[in-house]
């Protein structure tokens, strides 16, 4: 969420107090995510750090996406209500992947697919109507965020399908599909707190240093999946954040 929630002052208790905890639950969340996420990262993969860091990244990526899912919409912030939902598809398809047993799907995949087209296209929708307004940004937020998102989740799309009519994933390509959607995750929760000012202390605020950790992610994502690809199994270091 790129804003503050404006309360009115004259609005009932119950009103503050729902706006208050869902604020503290996303930042909190957010905070979590980010530390977590790396842990997990870089822990040894199936040791006890390794299994609670990404159990804590899981449960705080839903809170953070699902509160950003719901409440950006009313700022409003429609770009960063989608992210919510595409962040939280990520993380719980990523979650189901070791999840599910070996080679086998089930009807979350079918409904992730199409969760992932609707995101895609929603995506495109919001980049064209920006285009079309000053500056081409939509609630302060760019076209190309949009036109981004859209090809990301068609990926993501792609990927579903393919695993369904694969009948399910094992090995290398089902820590990949692990690895690359619980990255990208971290990625947008990481690049999403270097793009908000007002979440970052004072000192390094607007900084484009900010930057580097979600760029950081990036380069380890694609690190280790070329690495699963052309040794066709895991390193000693993890690639997966979570583990059955």
């Amino acid at each position: 969420m790129t804003n503050h929630l404006l309360i009115s002052p004259d609005a009932p208790f119950l009103v503050h107090a729902l706006a208050l905890a869902a604020l503290v639950l996303h930042i909190g969340g957010a905070s979590l995510a980010l530390i977590a996420g790396p842990v997990a990262l870089f822990a040894r993969k199936g040791a006890r750090v390794h299994r609670v860091a990404g159990k804590v990244f899981f449960v705080a990526m839903l809170t953070m996406s699902g509160i950003a899912a719901v409440v950006a919409p009313l700022l409003p912030d429609r770009f960063s209500a989608l992210m919510g939902v595409f962040t939280f598809y990520l993380t719980a398809t990523a979650w189901v992947v070791v999840w599910r047993r070996p080679s086998s799907t089930g009807p979350l995949e079918r409904v992730a697919g199409v969760v992932a087209l609707l995101v895609a296209a929603t995506a495109f929708a919001f980049a064209r109507a920006a285009d079309k307004l000053p500056g081409a940004m939509l609630d302060g937020q760019p076209a190309q965020l949009g036109y981004a998102l859209t090809v990301v989740a068609l990926i993501a799309a792609a990927s579903d399908f393919s695993v369904i009519g694969r009948g399910g994933l094992a090995g290398p390509s089902r820590i990949a599909r692990h690895l690359w959607r619980m990255c990208m995750a971290l990625f947008i929760a990481a690049g999403s707190f270097a793009g908000q000012p007002m979440a970052q202390p004072e000192a390094v605020r607007n900084s484009p240093w900010l930057f580097l950790p979600a760029l950081g992610v990036l380069v380890l994502m694609v690190f280790w999946l070329v690495r699963i690809r052309f040794t066709g199994r895991a390193a000693a270091r993890p690639v997966a954040l979570v583990t059955t």
